[in-house]
């Protein structure tokens, strides 16, 4: 069982990680907390993939039905 302690030990040997498995860590403890609390804040990486999204809706820009239905078919 971890407790606060070997937590905060955790935390402290994660800061001398490569910054992509901070990142990585990062994203595990946000989906736990969205898990938790039922609420789920994107990340700026989400939050930026999201508006590009958006914007490419509002110029009209879609995939082409025959490229989704060949993504379906390949599940």
């Amino acid at each position: 069982m971890m407790t606060t302690k070997s937590l905060k030990g955790v935390l402290e040997h994660a800061a001398t990680w490569p910054v992509e498995d901070q990142n990585e860590l990062a994203e595990y403890a946000r989906e736990i907390e969205a898990r938790r609390t039922g609420l789920y804040i994107m990340s700026d990486d989400e939050r930026a993939a999201v508006g590009k999204g958006l914007a490419e809706a509002d110029r009209g820009e879609f995939v082409a039905d025959d490229v989704v239905a060949e993504a379906d078919a390949s599940r």
